[in-house]
């Protein structure tokens, strides 16, 4: 038995004869006749914390999976029949996600069985937000993909401006776009987006889901293969 249960045992036994003053009494005396059981209670309450947390993220991934693989409102790079699902939430405007887009293509590039699903998860400023309706909205036109790619090598801030201008350069039509925009189906991605993050605990970019993992942060292409092999043989 932990030493902190130990500890308060005896006071556990005491206290239906005693008053809250004395059980309070009894309980700090032994916290000063041995200091290490309130770091042991610390501890257990941080496991009891962690393990519940854990548990909770288990029925998410359980009662969320079919949306998190095959929402059929979000892009798919890669083999859209993959037998091994990458789920990445990402922002245009981080540097993180920038980073590692380079380390994601070569994960699509080099295994002809992934599938990465993409929820576009603008929480840094009003030019992710457009960027992301951007980007949503190019699947109208076939070109999400070289759209998403263009915006990641941008080597500033995406805001409106500079977000049209890759636009034009992808060959997208700007006038269609800007109209696309407006769909109610692009509103539901984002939402989704931010229910899911906010379920799954995620709280910055890029933020990965492969198999029963959740990876948040900088995840470079070996630890990515890594991961994608575990789902496999999941």
């Amino acid at each position: 038995m932990p030493i902190a249960l130990v500890a308060f045992a005896p006071i556990a036994a005491l206290a239906q004869d005693r008053s809250d003053e004395e059980i309070k009494q009894l309980a700090l005396d032994a916290i000063l006749e041995r200091p290490e059981i309130l770091m042991e209670a610390i501890q257990l309450l941080d496991q009891r914390e962690a393990e519940a947390q854990q548990s909770s993220i288990a029925r998410v991934l359980e009662d969320e999976r079919e949306l998190l693989e095959d929402d059929p409102n979000a892009p798919v790079m890669g083999n859209p029949e993959g037998d091994a699902v990458v789920v990445e939430f990402f922002d245009y405007n981080c540097p993180y996600c920038k980073r590692v887009a380079p380390d994601v293509e070569a994960l699509i590039e080099g295994d002809d069985e992934v599938k990465v699903v993409y929820r576009e998860w603008p929480i840094l400023g009003e030019g992710s937000v457009f960027a992301a309706r951007a980007a949503l909205a190019a699947r109208e036109q076939d070109l999400y993909a070289p759209f998403h790619w263009a915006l990641m090598d941008l080597a500033g801030r995406a805001t409106e401006d500079t977000v049209i201008k890759t636009a034009e350069e992808v060959g997208l039509d700007v006038e269609r776009l800007r109209a696309d925009m407006e769909a109610p189906e692009i509103d539901a991605h984002i939402e989704t987006s931010m229910r899911l993050a906010s379920a799954l605990g995620f709280n910055g970019t890029p933020s990965f889901v492969i198999g029963d993992a959740l990876v948040p942060g900088l995840v470079p292409l070996e630890r990515l293969q890594d991961l994608v092999e575990e789902a496999r043989a999941e």
